[in-house]
């Protein structure tokens, strides 16, 4: 078969559910292979003592902790059985290599971490007579370490501050963290001179209570959306229409107002300190009252041109609320994928730690520390490992797209309802995994072969940002620009053709051009209808933001004098619109999927006997008005006043 499918038929028959095979084997072939070689990787790593080194740790000579070591040639401290001493015991463990973000310390595996403050070297003897866990270099004899003439570079720095050992990687770690907040601060280096971040933070820790109460108000708001969604949906156009018409217009009000209100508040008499928060809050009060102004005029032209179309979404979102009145349990699909998502990344991150302390020892002259480095094609590893994070976790998502798709899909080419699969969902997954895991894998490889350039760009402008010239910073931006358009556009054709495969079997380059093929015979119908759909589904995003916002700016209000607005209201919406976007993203693609199938029915199918159409009264009523109210063409359409007629095969909806 050619990628496009050349060789296949122009006309060929669809039929759905019916004629299921394979498909896009070589390329699940080609995945599987990828997949064994990032297990080997994972077991290149745990082989070599990569793990081992990970969890135990390693002292500065290249001896694990905790185990019988290998000598290494040029080092004498090398080799030593360690089997008694499973704790790593860094010297100075606030000396940290800002560029490199590792400890620059010598390390040593100790018997026992120090519970207790030690302040002499007298201290240090004593405790490791006592405990038999010298805390200097091994060559150094414990009764000898106040007078011998290297304790200042070969013991710890003194006071030695008690230490406690990590719940699993065995590193005696200070107990007091003093010297990690000086390395954040020299990562962020602006922080002790912008008292304007000093606020911001000390806004988010004083509000932490209203940002959580805020995020578990948006989840409840985000499923009783979902439930509305489910239940109401006649009328859920209108009642969102009308909310976010009210609640744009309401909030801004309530913006302007608290903005007059705390502008008349400042006075000169408030402290230093409470007067340069309220005058912070009063100028994010101004900008956030500017925007929703800006938003509100913009939201009510839309509205006011798409009016007479928004009423053709009635009957679409009743046709989806069927869909999930059948298959409730589609609304979980997010929480397995995020799941997955999260098991596999933190197996990801698992493995770039054992790559980190993978491969040969090598001596360092300056410092005469052995470091662990990965040398010649070995050190590609690392970039394999990179290429399948984005390529898997592409591909769980792709698997969940065509999860979806394939339970809709059933949904819908299925005449009798009460003849639908006892678990659709379960159906829709075990028919990926037995024929189209192939196509799912050769879906995902293309965004990611779009996405690992993008990526590569914007790092490089990130690293050249102020040193390029306006020219090369332009053509960067747009070479992102466009990638990122691209990749958009490829992720709806890729859901389209997941159900194009869902529906007929066929590979993914088919079911692609098949998908783009319907699109773009109905494109005015996809254009004028989908469009409303994912607007209306996007004022539903607006409504759990504003809200959540709303309620957010009430509860903040009554700590005018305490915080600063600004970071911890960007939190909650900024958490309040990924809830929503994952609850409603879902219930997107299922009308993305009852498109295709409504078009790929009316266009294979004309209501003759042995041909009846399978879309079910509510759909048939969502053709009529909206045939009414697309332009009619001729006088054949004004006679029939719009009403659906039987379609010859091949005819379009356009």
């Amino acid at each position: 078969m050619g990628c496009c499918g050349s060789t296949e038929r122009a006309k060929r028959e669809w039929k759905p559910l019916e004629d299921r095979s394979c498909t896009d084997i070589p390329w699940l072939l080609l995945f599987a292979a990828f997949c064994i070689g990032m297990g080997c990787i994972c077991g290149f790593a745990i082989a070599t003592g990569a793990a081992s080194r990970l969890i135990s740790g390693y002292d500065s000579y290249g001896n694990t902790c905790g185990q019988k070591n290998s000598p290494i040639e040029g080092v004498q401290q090398s080799g030593m059985d360690q089997t008694r001493n499973k704790y790593v015991f860094f010297l100075d463990p606030c000396n940290i290599d800002i560029v490199h973000r590792k400890i620059k310390s010598m390390a040593l595996c100790v018997f026992k971490c120090p519970d207790k403050e030690l302040k002499s070297y007298e201290d240090l003897t004593m405790f490791a007579e006592n405990n038999g866990s010298a805390l200097c270099s091994y060559e150094m004899p414990q009764k000898r370490y106040p007078s011998l003439p290297d304790r200042t570079t070969k013991c710890p720095k003194l006071p030695v501050p008690p230490s406690k050992s990590l719940p699993i990687f065995h590193r005696c770690m200070p107990a007091n963290i003093s010297c990690y907040a000086k390395f954040a601060e020299a990562l962020i280096t602006f922080v002790s001179d912008n008292s304007v971040l000093h606020r911001l933070i000390a806004g988010v820790m004083a509000s932490k209570e209203i940002i959580i109460g805020l995020c578990f108000l948006a989840l409840v708001l985000s499923m009783l959306l979902m439930l509305v969604i489910r239940f109401i949906s006649a009328v859920l156009v209108w009642i969102l229409t009308i909310l976010v018409i009210l609640g744009s217009v309401g909030g801004t009000g309530v913006l302007w107002w608290l903005y007059a209100d705390h502008r008349k508040a400042l006075n000169g008499t408030m402290p230093k300190d409470v007067q340069e928060v309220a005058q912070d809050n009063v100028q994010a009060l101004l900008v956030y009252a500017i925007a929703a102004t800006v938003f509100t005029l913009i939201l009510l032209l839309l509205m006011f041109f798409m009016r007479k179309r928004v009423a053709l979404t009635i009957a679409l979102f009743h046709v989806a609320g069927k869909v999930f009145i059948h298959l409730p349990l589609l609304v979980l699909q997010p929480f397995w994928t995020f799941l997955a998502l999260m098991l596999f990344w933190v197996y990801w991150i698992m493995v770039l730690l054992f790559l980190g302390t993978a491969g040969t020892p090598i001596k360092n002259n300056q410092t005469g520390l052995v470091e662990f480095r990965m040398l010649g094609p070995l050190q590609y590893m690392t970039w394999y490992h990179a290429v399948g994070l984005i390529w898997i976790s592409e591909f769980i998502l792709a698997c969940q797209q065509m999860t979806v798709a394939g339970a809709v899909v059933t949904y819908y080419f299925t005449r009798e309802k009460s003849r639908l699969p006892a678990t659709p969902i379960l159906t829709s997954i075990l028919r990926l995994i037995r024929y189209h895991l192939g196509t799912v894998a050769k879906g995902s490889f293309i965004i990611t072969l779009v996405e690992i350039p993008r990526l590569i760009l914007t790092y490089i402008h990130n690293q050249l940002k102020g040193r390029e010239n306006a020219f090369a910073r332009c053509m960067l931006k747009a070479c992102i620009c466009c990638l990122w358009c691209l990749e958009k556009c490829l992720s709806y054709l890729n859901r389209n053709a997941y159900a194009a495969t869902a529906i007929n079997s066929t590979s993914f380059c088919t079911s692609a051009r098949d998908a783009f093929v319907i699109l773009v015979e109905n494109a005015l119908r996809v254009a004028a209808i989908n469009s409303v759909g994912d607007f209306v589904l996007f004022l539903g995003k607006v409504l759990i933001v504003s809200c959540t916002a709303f309620v957010g700016v009430m509860a903040l209000n009554y700590q005018r004098d305490y915080t600063v607005w600004v970071l911890p209201l960007l939190i909650v919406c900024l958490f309040a619109f990924l809830v929503a976007h994952c609850f409603l993203s879902v219930y997107e693609m299922v009308v993305d999927v009852l498109f295709l199938c409504f078009a790929i029915d009316t266009k294979y199918n004309d209501g003759s006997p042995g041909r009846e159409f399978y879309m079910d009264k509510a759909l048939m009523e969502f053709v009529e008005n909206s045939k009414k109210s697309m332009p009619v063409r001729g006088g054949a359409d004004a006679k029939d006043g719009g009403e659906m007629k039987p379609m010859a095969p091949g005819s379009t909806l356009a």
